[in-house]
């Protein structure tokens, strides 16, 4: 029986066992409805509708422990509720002494994609209901199911109007800074991805889910999905997720559901990008995605592309961590009451998976961790990779009127083609580079040490460089397209250049021998497309006519 399909029997037996003397009293998740629910799927959860829901799941079950990890732009409070057996409180310390596979359930980073908010409360009311024994047997749950409070809070009908409801509105895109959060997670610009990195670096979650809604292509999948795309993933990581876990969802959400899922994609030129969550997607506030036009008859074959490697992203920076990142897409043009359902049975089946094999995605994990990658080529830089033939399922839509305000929203019909296309689901680097055994960081780049440290990055302060030590010499320094207020930098050059030794100075080093050396080599290279540099971390030390990188590194 599904997740939503359990709740009456539940709640059924919730009502047989309760006590004559409290005949009165009504079980709290008895009458305990989603905003969506009780709208009739004609509405969202506004933020206070998601702080009183996790709170009354909290007092009703000893599994549930309500508390916040942060705070929003605007002030609010970002909510998170703990969910295991034998918790003594919502504590990292308590978490971690559990020993069982940490698993973070994030959604609404786009407040207009708001089916993994509905779903993420549904999940917490099953367990309140006794629900999922099973899963926590084996795993203990970090459910953050509002983490852009602030845009979620900017209900209007003009946000994303072609997606199929909630017809009584919903949230905006970025947060109340106007910024996207599901691109500062390597820049931290926003107090919610400092509040996410924190979370991170203190419970340090094996597991990460990233709950969305599609935007472009008209196709044939209710959901897609993504694991991490950056080239420099562990490989042990990526096998599992690509030949075992995903499948798996694949197959199940199939024969249980019958319902179509697959690896996020557009339709697209070859060459060039789909539209949708990489260059082509709506960036500003309150974007709607544009009507899918209906398919050309192409020259040649389309391609299914995805978007983009780059860890600024919530699954490409979570692989980079060395974890396990699972990223939903609910199709936009489903009804909402739908996309709600297909994001529900995606996280039933990726928990299952993770229930049944929980020990060895923890070993693979902690495996990952100890990997050696200095002497390693690693991509700096990266871009789609041309593979073979692929067969993907397109769909078709069709007007429909919100009821509301009469504007035109699409609707999924139901019709699946098959189309065979150029799969450009995977990158391949373009830049590279060898990992050293350790980088220098002068001690008066000071921004760009509280960054590293806020990622959780390890060093030591030293006063001594080894004679070893390399210096790059910069032969080209570019500040072009300007994302989000930062003129993104681009250095080239090389490393080798004969070091000027200084007199006595205080520099912050960083082995490559730690568990985060991966996303440390994406942060520190001078060259990386998403490191400091780029994002103007290390300006103050790259003048113009400066010809060396501040940073050192030791082979």
């Amino acid at each position: 029986m599904h997740l939503i399909g359990r709740l009456a029997v539940a709640l059924a037996t919730l009502a047989l066992t309760t006590p004559v003397g409290h005949a009165q009293q009504k079980p709290p998740l008895a009458e305990l409805r989603t905003k969506a629910e009780s709208s009739g799927f004609k509405s969202t959860s506004t933020y206070d509708d998601v702080v009183t829901f996790m709170k009354a799941v909290d007092e009703a079950s000893p599994l549930v422990f309500y508390t916040t990890y942060g705070n929003t732009h605007e002030g609010r409070a970002m909510p998170m509720a703990v969910v295991g057996t034998n918790l003594k409180d919502a504590s990292s310390a308590s978490v971690k002494a559990s020993g069982k596979l940490r698993v973070h359930i994030q959604a609404n980073v786009h407040a207009g994609e708001v089916e993994g908010k509905e779903a993420a409360l549904v999940l917490l009311r099953e367990f309140a209901l006794g629900q999922h024994a099973d899963w926590l047997q084996s795993m203990v749950f970090l459910v953050t199911p509002d983490y852009n409070a602030d845009g979620n809070e900017k209900f209007a009908l003009t946000n994303r109007q072609r997606q199929n409801g909630p017809i009584n509105g919903m949230g905006t895109r970025a947060n109340a800074q106007n910024l996207n959060i599901n691109r500062d997670y390597m820049k931290l610009d926003t107090p919610e991805a400092r509040a996410f990195v924190t979370l991170w670096v203190v419970y340090d979650p094996q597991v990460g889910f990233d709950l969305h809604t599609s935007d472009g292509s008209a196709h044939g999948y209710m959901l897609t999905y993504s694991p991490p795309l950056n080239p420099d993933t562990s490989a042990a990581i990526m096998r599992i997720m690509t030949d075992e876990w995903f499948p798996f969802v694949t197959k199940n959400m199939k024969a249980k559901h019958g319902l179509e899922s697959f690896y996020y994609g557009n339709a697209a030129t070859p060459g060039g990008r789909g539209r949708g969550r990489g260059q082509g997607a709506p960036a500003a506030a309150g974007s709607p995605p544009a009507a899918p036009p209906p398919p050309p008859a192409p020259a040649g074959p389309r391609a299914w592309a995805t978007f983009e490697h780059g860890p600024r992203f919530h699954n490409n920076y979570v692989g980079l961590r060395n974890r396990f990142a699972l990223l939903s897409e609910a199709y936009a043009y489903a009804t909402f009451e739908d996309r709600i359902k297909a994001t529900n049975y995606f996280m039933e089946e990726a928990l299952n998976f993770a229930h049944l094999n929980a020990a060895r995605l923890k070993k693979t994990v902690a495996d990952a961790d100890r990997e050696r990658i200095v002497g390693v080529m690693e991509a700096t830089s990266a871009r789609l990779k041309r593979g073979g033939m692929v067969e993907i399922l397109m769909g078709d839509v069709e007007n429909e009127t919100n009821p509301i305000n009469g504007a035109v929203m699409n609707r999924r019909k139901d019709v699946i083609t098959p189309e065979q296309m150029v799969d450009m689901m995977w990158f391949e680097p373009v830049t590279t580079e060898t990992v050293p055994a350790a980088y220098y960081v002068p001690a008066e780049a000071t921004k760009a040490i509280e960054l590293l440290k806020s990622h959780g990055v390890q060093m030591r302060e030293t006063g001594e460089l080894p004679r070893s030590a390399e210096a790059f010499q910069i032969d080209g320094n570019t500040a072009g397209q300007t994302f989000e207020g930062h003129p993104i930098r681009k250095l080239e050059g090389r490393w080798g250049a004969a070091l000027e030794r200084k007199p006595a100075a205080r520099w912050l080093e960083i082995s490559m021998n730690q568990p985060l050396a991966r996303l440390a080599f994406y942060l520190l290279e001078p060259a990386s497309d998403d490191g400091l540099a780029a994002w103007n971390y290390l300006d103050d030390q790259l003048k113009a006519g400066a010809t060396k990188y501040p940073i050192l590194r030791n082979k």
